[in-house]
């Protein structure tokens, strides 16, 4: 099978990775061997043997003087020198003892195959936590327990005991599996390899008392053998390590598929329950994702579609494609979901139709070109009007139906050749056949670099989604680190009323109407009388947080007897609803009109940290949950990039006729917000400011709340 080599040929050389033990180890000991091939304990010993593992084999079973064939030892000790990696299957009370005898023997990595830890209960948690330490303390990588092992397909190392190699072994590959879920894993190894996606490392995590998914990623990212990898998560104890391994995978334009479960209330307290790990928020989930260029799957299907389309053909440029058909109603059905997924279909050139019409005089040459059933009949017309679709330089996918032709090989062979010889000929097309196809022709075409589809609208999605992922590699980082340059107020002790949060936020750059406090009506009416008429009234009051809830808002007071008037009732409303509240008087802002209500604000994300948010404001942001999230801090670019991924966009660019809003504004505001939530990580619980109006020329915040942690 041809392989996306070009993200790696360039890649500089590769430096020694701290979990190359656990991928690469040179000997490996089984603990618990078995003689039984189907056992726990006997699979690894079997698996390797199969495929000729080159290093050190090294059973442990002081029953048995050979196992398998071959030489057993009574014990870890008895071997006589380190082993890389030592596997555990033996009962949950010995464990304890065996990780410490591979201590002893300066093993570099222990995988644990053994359960009845953390998933059964406070007691086996406690036990595995303090297996954890014992590996932490000694410089030990743990892998599990609980788990069902790893392997790397091209060293013959095979220390796991999952069941699909039982089955089935498919050749060495270029794509990684990560699973937290063994079960997962195992069923996606083969369902992957029976799409034609062949493997070059797998780990499933289990409880993840050590390793974790982020540190396989890591050094997946890394292998040069690794051109794409697919990782199954439920959940992440350390999203910053998470985040940063997915990132240095964007930066080695390796493909991350990843299917995070969980998306539901329901499924999110499944996943803590089977795994222990925060499930966190999945919307901030969904925005680190997209921000990592990991590419987010529904479903296994949907995961091992990508991992072959990237594993098989190149990455394309952009998100054009061109579409050549012998029914028009494949047309339609590709048209529909290409551009229903972001791809772009371009018109061919006037002359170029013109050619395809002297081919075919009853074809549509404008794409997606329609042959028409005439070619079904003479296999040459379809073949030159490929050369003149493939020729054209204003595609960089292009998806052909053939319809049944892959089920016979005198068919295929009246196009092969040809077929063959322009795949050559553009090296950096990604191009996709659907079609019906025998198993025998489509491994034939995809060894060309050719994707194989039965269904259109099922290449076009994976199309669109290879496109994006290819186009996230470019993407700046959407993080900025914190600058040092930074000039951080500190927080001041207490709850913060709106006043003190309002003065907070504008010490940082975010921009604030002008306010004035007042102690009385009288105060309340000199600042209205400074500032100018229409003015806003609320109350200031640490044990406030919605004013409007309890009558603490006025809003358009036009006037001094306005003022007064609603000086007199507000302390009346707030008192009745909060009558233990501390009441500090009232803020006095001159009324903004105009412009669009826009909501900024900080959540912090039990695994990720602070997240700042945008959206549409006032009563929307409730209403349509339009918003979107970035790990603070962000860039510029990045704050532009939230602006523009919401779909009430058009209100702020100018929808029917208004003018657009000051856009560099608000994402310079978001970045003085994002600076502030970086620089406040432990202190903060949230801040929400509601609503930033942006304005034509500027705009400004009329409300601030900051809730500490």
């Amino acid at each position: 099978m041809t392989s996306n080599m070009s993200s790696s040929s360039s890649s500089p050389a590769r430096q020694p990775h701290a979990l190359d033990p656990l991928f690469h180890p040179r000997s490996v000991a089984v603990v618990g061997a078995s003689s039984d091939p189907r056992k726990i304990g006997g699979r690894p010993i079997a698996y390797m043997l199969r495929s000729g593992f080159a290093g050190e084999l090294f059973p442990i079973n002081p029953a048995q003087t050979e196992v398998q064939g071959v030489k057993a030892y009574p014990s870890l000790r008895a071997i006589g020198k380190p082993v890389d990696l030592v596997i555990v299957a033996v009962g949950g009370a010995h464990v304890s003892a065996v990780v410490e005898d591979a201590i002893e023997q300066r093993a570099s990595t222990i995988v644990v195959f053994s359960s009845g830890f953390a998933e059964m209960g406070d007691e086996g948690r406690q036990l595995q936590e303090s297996i954890a330490a014992r590996c932490a303390q000694a410089g030990v990588h743990l892998l599990g327990p609980n788990c069902i092992g790893v392997f790397n397909s091209h060293q013959a190392m095979y220390a796991t005991f999952i069941t699909a190699l039982e089955h089935e072994q498919f050749e060495p590959g270029h794509v990684g599996i990560v699973s937290q879920s063994g079960a997962i894993g195992s069923y996606l190894y083969g369902l992957a390899g029976d799409r034609g996606v062949r493997v070059s490392h797998f780990v499933a995590t289990g409880n993840e008392a050590g390793l974790d998914v982020a540190d396989c990623i890591d050094w997946m990212a890394s292998d040069p053998q690794t051109h794409a990898v697919m990782v199954y998560l439920e959940g992440c104890r350390d999203g910053e390590r998470l985040y940063r391994a997915l990132e240095q995978a964007r930066l080695r334009r390796k493909p991350v598929i990843l299917m995070k479960v969980g998306r539901t209330e329901q499924g999110a307290a499944a996943a803590a329950s089977h795994t222990g790990s925060l499930a966190g928020s999945d919307v901030v989930y969904e925005s680190v994702l997209r921000e990592t260029n990991a590419w987010r799957a529904n479903s296994l299907e949907e995961m091992v579609d990508l991992a072959y389309a990237c594993s098989v053909g190149p990455m394309p440029r952009g998100n054009r494609l061109g579409v050549v058909t012998s029914s028009g109603g494949v047309g339609v059905i590709a048209t529909d979901e290409a551009t229903r997924t972001g791809l772009v279909l371009p018109t061919l050139p006037q002359e170029t139709q013109a050619a395809i019409l002297e081919i075919v005089p009853f074809a549509s040459g404008v794409n997606p070109v329609d042959t028409t059933a005439q070619t079904m009949g003479d296999r040459t017309l379809l073949t030159r009007i490929l050369e003149l679709v493939f020729a054209h330089p204003e595609f960089d996918s292009l998806l052909v139906f053939t319809a049944n032709m892959g089920r016979s090989e005198a068919e295929f062979g009246k196009i092969r050749d040809e077929l063959f010889t322009l795949r050559r000929a553009y090296p950096d097309r990604l191009v996709a056949l659907s079609m019906r196809a025998k198993p025998e022709i489509a491994a034939e075409i995809q060894r060309e670099g050719i994707l194989v589809f039965s269904d259109p609208a099922r290449a076009a999605v994976t199309i669109a989604a290879v496109a994006q992922i290819a186009a996230g590699f470019d993407r700046p980082p959407a993080r900025v680190e914190k600058s040092e340059a930074l000039q951080i107020v500190p927080l001041p002790a207490g709850t913060l009323d709106e006043a003190a949060a309002r003065a907070l936020l504008a010490q940082h750059g975010i921009p604030f109407a002008p306010l004035e406090l007042a102690a009385t009506a009288q105060e309340a009416v000199g600042a209205a009388e400074a500032m100018g008429y229409p003015v806003v009234m609320k109350v200031v009051s640490p044990d406030i947080a919605h004013k409007s809830d309890v009558g603490g808002v006025a809003l358009g007071l036009g006037d001094a007897e306005a003022v007064r008037t609603a000086w007199t009732v507000m302390m009346e409303s707030v008192g009745r609803a909060c009558p233990s509240a501390q009441i500090d008087g009232v803020m006095v802002s001159p009324m903004i009109t105009g412009g669009v209500e826009t909501v900024m604000g900080v959540t912090h994300d039990p695994v990720f940290g602070p997240m700042v948010m945008f959206g549409l404001g006032g009563v929307f942001v409730e209403v349509f949950k339009d918003v979107t999230f970035r790990r603070a801090p962000v860039s510029l670019a990045t704050a532009h990039e939230m602006i523009h991924g919401i779909r009430g966009l058009p209100l702020l660019t100018g929808a029917r006729g208004k003018p657009p809003v000051d856009l560099e504004t608000v994402a310079s505001a978001l970045v003085a917000l994002s600076n502030f939530a970086a620089a406040h990580a432990g202190e903060l619980d949230s801040v929400e400011i509601n609503p930033f109006i942006a304005r034509p020329s500027g705009g400004c915040a009329v409300d601030a709340l900051i809730v500490k942690r």
